[in-house]
Parts: structure tokens; sequence; C-alpha cells
């Protein structure tokens, strides 16, 4: 099988890692089916799509709407939107979880704002009516629990997309554009154990007052998170694993 490629952006080596093992466990990959591409480390190299079976994007400290931005977050910004042209114009397999879906909204002309952020927990994801009969979406409920934590969202769906699936504080959860460019605003790879270990990490970060940690920790444990949505990365290696 030809193998998956991970993009990541985070400038935390654990963060990196754990982002890595959640990604890689969750979709039922070894890790030499999953290579692990840190663009924050260095200049992308040029991506042969060709030699991989689909990329994964995953989340990022970074935010498309930031007024100000470091001449690393331009320059990773710019990394990431070259792939992506690649991506969209091949309608190349691909699933972008947080960071992702700003960057594919950003490249496909939609807005991108703080109108929609959501603090650290979990939420329900309800499944459009388009989204019935998705490969992508094989055995996952109409409604289910997920993890989100983001300063910033798509503010309505860009032009030539089907939305998937919605949520009541954040109405943009899941597109599809094409037939296999997928994104996803919660993150399908957290489950509550990597959830807890994010959380520590981006502790003064933002995202939530640090002396709620306690609490939100307790809340995520019992917050009705299972495995639906870690079923969304099994389900894109399934329809996409190539020789």
């Amino acid at each position: 099988m030809k193998p998956f490629v991970l993009l990541a952006t985070r400038d935390h080596d654990k963060a990196a890692r754990d982002e890595y093992e959640s990604v890689r466990g969750h979709a039922g990959l070894a890790h030499h089916e999953l290579v692990h591409l840190r663009v924050e480390a260095g200049p992308l190299p040029r991506l042969h799509l060709e030699d991989y079976s689909g990329v994964f994007l995953g989340g990022s400290p970074f935010n498309i709407s930031d007024a100000v931005k470091s001449d690393l977050q331009l320059r990773v910004e710019s990394d990431i939107r070259t792939v992506v042209d690649q991506i969209v114009d091949a309608d190349f397999p691909f699933l972008g979880m947080c960071y992702g879906i700003g960057t594919v909204t950003a490249h496909l002309g939609g807005t991108v704002d703080r109108s929609y952020g959501e603090g650290l927990g979990a939420i329900e994801v309800r499944l459009t009516d388009e989204a019935i009969g998705d490969p992508l979406l094989d055995g996952i409920p109409p409604s289910f629990y997920a993890f989100v934590g983001h300063k910033e969202a798509c503010n309505g769906v860009p032009p030539g997309t089907t939305l998937l699936g919605t949520g009541a504080a954040c109405p943009v959860q899941m597109y599809r554009h094409g037939r296999n460019v997928y994104v996803t605003q919660f993150h399908p790879e957290l489950d509550i154990e990597a959830l807890s270990q994010r959380m520590a990490i981006y502790r003064n970060a933002g995202y939530f007052h640090p002396d709620d940690y306690d609490i939100l920790v307790e809340m995520a444990r019992t917050s009705g998170v299972a495995e639906h949505p870690h079923r969304l990365l099994r389900n894109f290696v399934t329809r996409y694993a190539t020789d």
C-alpha cells in the first residue's frame, strides 16, 4: 500500500507526536504507512501526490484570520497553500481537520473569521441529508459527539461544496469539495486522553482559562464522545488505500 501523509504545523514536539499517534492509531495505520511531515520545522518540499494514498492535514496553533502573523506562520501558510492548490485541482484524497477546514475554505474563496469560535469541549455534530450514503460517513449515526476547540471557523460554506455536518454554535462542521476533498471543524483524531494531553500543552494559549483545566477534563470524560468521530479516519483509509 502507498503510505498516507500527515501534514503537521504544531511547533511543540509533544503536541506534534501526540497528534501523529492519534491520527495513526484511529486510522488503523502502521508507522510506515503514515508519513509525518512537520511543515513548521522547515520548508515543505514539493509533494508528489502520486506517491501517496491520501493526505491528512492536522490542527495548528496558527489561525487563517490572525491580524498579525509571524514570518514562520506566513511561510507555513504559503507551503500549505501550495499543496492545497494541488490537491483541490486534482480532487486528490484529502482530510483536513480544524486548521484544514480554514485552509481549504480560504482557497475556495470562502470566509474564515471569529464569528463561530468554540471553546474546548464536546459538541453534537448533526449530519445533513446530503451526508447519507457518503462512504466517509459509513457506520456513523446521524448525530454524534466530537471534540472541538477553535478560535476561528467558516462563516458559511464556500461555493461549490456540500455541507455534510453542522452544529448549534458553529454551523459548518464538515463539508466535501468535489468527490475526494473533505474537511472537518471538529477533531476526529481526539479521544479523551488525547484531548487532556493537548489541553495541558495549550493551557495558556487562550483556548480556555487555565484554572478551568481540571473541570474541562472531567467534562470531557462525561461528554459522550465515543468511537464515531474516529471512524471517519478509518473510513478515509479504507476508501483510499492504494497499491
